[in-house]
């Protein structure tokens, strides 16, 4: 699982993005985040291990799997354009200090992505 985790997250991040410690946290979210989920699809419907007649009240826990998914996806979006963003803005300031509020305007960019994501999560469960 291991394996198949780092290769994930070398075609996402690129190769050689993450060593050592760095990469075994982010594979650490990403299994808590995966728990999470399977979690909230356990709460969702209930677990009945004999198929029952569907009710409104599962398609109801079914919008919660969405919020979920919706703020899931964003952050994990959002940190990615955000460890993007001051990897390369940390290397552009050694040279042009000037560039420094563009890497704070372009990392405030990044971090919509996950305000986005808790906005429609917010619809979601308002619906």
């Amino acid at each position: 699982m291991w394996a198949m985790m780092e290769r994930l997250l070398s075609v996402v991040m690129g190769k050689g993005a993450l060593s050592g410690r760095n990469k075994y946290l982010l594979m650490l979210a990403l299994l808590a985040t995966a728990a999470a989920l399977v979690a909230a699809v356990n709460v969702a419907f209930g677990f009945t291990p004999v198929a029952t007649e569907t009710t409104t009240e599962d398609v109801e826990g079914l919008r919660f799997v969405g919020a979920a998914l919706a703020v899931t996806g964003s952050c994990i979006g959002a940190g990615i354009a955000i460890y993007g963003t001051t990897s390369a803005g940390a290397a552009a300031m050694v040279e042009r200090p000037e560039l420094s509020i563009w890497i704070l305007i372009f990392a405030g960019l990044g971090e919509g992505v996950a305000i986005y994501g808790l906005i429609v999560a917010i619809l979601i469960l308002g619906a």
